[in-house]
């Protein structure tokens, strides 16, 4: 007989109990006509055959069984690896092939160019992602925390971390940084929950976009020369995106990364509750969410519902009673669509990096918006083979992430080159007033208090003649008659150089303040085609035409009457 190995000693021991257990000899009593030599059935041969196997077999073979479920249950690519001699998988990049910022930024990135190799005993995304929130820790530095408070009350910890900090070199004197600093800024926005503790009602929201925008906007104003990068993460990548979509050129932002971004909740939503090994993290995540819930019992008791929030199962189940409660979405496929940035990729126009693992467990490569970012110029989207959701590690220490590597790189070839993003002014209706109007553009009408004068509003500011409230020229036509009666203003009444009409200071006459108004209109209407100047004749007609008719008809009354039948008849 076979000795058994000394690795299934205890199990073989097992085994031998089993068979000493008064159920099996039962079981083995039932069995014993098929087991007599003198049985001519078959399946006294296949035991009888089975039963002269080494036990030590069996064990091998359970083992062996044990061994491939487990490779397919955790998605290993170890036996990949080796067959393609440890070389790693080359990194897909998706792209327009007119961007220009691939042409002058990526393709100068080596490490986006080259290929990935995972930790060879990491060679699974659930391996790389549990080693990641279990021992992937950050190196330790000593930050400093800014607490930055918001309108409604709300704060954000801003924690600093310096080139000083990490050289270990003074640059700073107290650490303080110049606000006419040039070094470039890198803002990262975390994923799904933060510890903090804050006494506003706004709480966790994938699709939060207005902290980020005060944030930015705070720094930008507080070091302007400095050039403001931004890298989100898993959820925080999704807001980042979704923020640079909505505000689009007016965005102080030179360059963005986005990091396993889920794009689609609502698909993502669906995968994570797909599968088995997916429903682990969801109830992991859904976890972590209760236990920020904790951190705002008494808010969370009092907008939401907290006992649906404790009794939890699914990511799902907490938006359900909690995040769709507070933010008053009617259902949480209304809110998982609402809050999702696939929808805001083609309006993004900062220079964007993303990278997404095509094995990330908890983000899945269903969301991710492909014909999107192929058309939109800004966008580069990255997709290695391997890497879990944020880990990408590699070397046989696991000592470090290929995508900081790739962000570090990346963000160091666009720093050094003319396709960082510079903010663009964006004009929006009823703010700035358009440099060439027509009254073809603003066909409002201003209705003077006094005289009855009428007419038309055009959004255009002369040399000297400058409105104190430019909302109030952009008001509509109902709005106008809704409020029919205008106090004459300041600039209404002063000398106008253009129309050369002189009014004395002294003069208050409302008389003078309407002609001046109607004479400086006529005056910047003539500048305009001779289109402009008939429409303006048809609507001053239009709407002074009941008064117009009633005083022609009174005038012309008796006339009328004078050339009556009756009084032909008399003459």
């Amino acid at each position: 007989m076979t000795p058994i190995p000394e690795f299934l000693i205890p199990i073989s021991r097992v085994v031998e109990y089993i068979i000493q257990f008064p159920l099996f000899i039962t079981i083995m009593d039932d069995l014993s006509p098929i087991l007599n030599p003198d049985s001519n059935s078959p399946y006294q041969l296949i035991l009888r055959a089975l039963l002269m196997i080494p036990i030590s077999h069996y064990l091998i073979g359970f083992a062996i069984s044990v061994a491939v479920f487990l490779y397919n249950f955790l998605e290993l690519h170890l036996i990949r690896d080796i067959l393609t001699g440890f070389r790693g998988q080359p990194i897909t990049l998706t792209f327009n092939s007119e961007s220009k910022f691939y042409e002058g930024v990526v393709s100068k990135c080596r490490v986006l160019h080259g290929r990935y190799l995972a930790t060879p005993w990491l060679a699974s995304p659930h391996l790389q992602t549990t080693f990641l929130n279990f021992f992937g820790r950050a190196p330790v530095f000593n930050y400093k925390r800014q607490i930055f408070h918001l309108s409604d009350g709300g704060t954000i910890a801003l924690d600093w971390l310096m080139s000083s900090d990490v050289k270990g070199s003074a640059v700073y004197v107290d650490n303080v940084i110049p606000e006419n600093d040039r070094t470039p800024t890198i803002l990262v926005v975390p994923g799904l929950t933060s510890d903090s503790d804050s006494p506003s009602d706004c709480f966790y929201n994938a699709g939060w976009t207005d902290d980020l925008r005060v944030v930015i906007h705070h720094l930008h104003s507080k070091y302007p020369n400095s050039p403001l990068f931004v890298v989100g993460t898993s959820i925080g990548a999704n807001v980042l995106v979704k923020f640079l979509g909505e505000d689009g050129e007016d965005i102080p932002i030179a360059g963005a990364v986005a990091i396993c971004s889920p794009w689609d909740l609502l698909i993502g939503a669906r995968f994570i509750g797909r599968k088995l090994v997916q429903k682990l993290y969801d109830r992991a995540l859904t976890v972590g969410l209760q236990g920020y819930a904790q951190l705002h019992q008494p808010r969370y008791s009092r907008l939401a519902n907290w006992e649906g929030i404790i009794k939890s199962r699914s990511i799902r189940d907490f938006d359900t009673h909690a995040t769709c409660v507070v933010g008053k979405y009617e259902t949480v496929d209304t809110y998982y669509r609402r809050c999702s940035s696939t929808s805001y990729v083609d309006k993004v126009a900062v220079p964007l990096l993303c990278i997404s693992a095509l094995d990330d467990p908890v983000c899945t490569t269903e969301a991710i918006p492909w014909d999107e970012c192929r058309f939109n110029k800004n966008i580069v989207l990255a997709t290695p083979q391997h890497g879990g959701h944020l880990a990408f590690f590699e070397g046989i220490t696991a000592s470090s992430l290929w995508w900081v590597r790739a962000v570090t790189e990346f963000l160091g070839v666009l720093h050094s080159s003319p396709y960082m993003h510079r903010q663009k002014k964006v004009q929006k209706p009823g703010l700035v007033l358009p440099p060439e109007p027509s009254i073809d553009q603003g066909p409002y009408v201003n209705v003077s208090a006094q005289g009855g004068m009428v007419a038309a509003v055009v959004n255009e500011p002369t040399g000297t003649d400058e409105f104190e409230d430019s909302s109030e020229l952009n008001k509509p036509t109902s709005e106008m008659a809704e409020d029919p009666v205008q106090q004459p203003r300041e600039s209404d009444v002063r000398s106008d150089s253009q129309t050369n009409v002189q009014v004395s200071s002294t003069c208050d006459s409302p008389c003078h303040s309407a002609t001046s108004l109607f004479k400086r209109r006529l005056e910047q209407l003539s500048r305009h085609s001779r289109k402009s100047i008939w429409l303006l004749a048809y609507v001053a007609i239009v709407t002074s035409w009941p008064l117009l008719g009633s005083a022609l008809s009174f005038f012309f009354k008796r006339k009328i009457k004078n050339i009556s039948p009756a009084r032909l008849q008399k003459k």
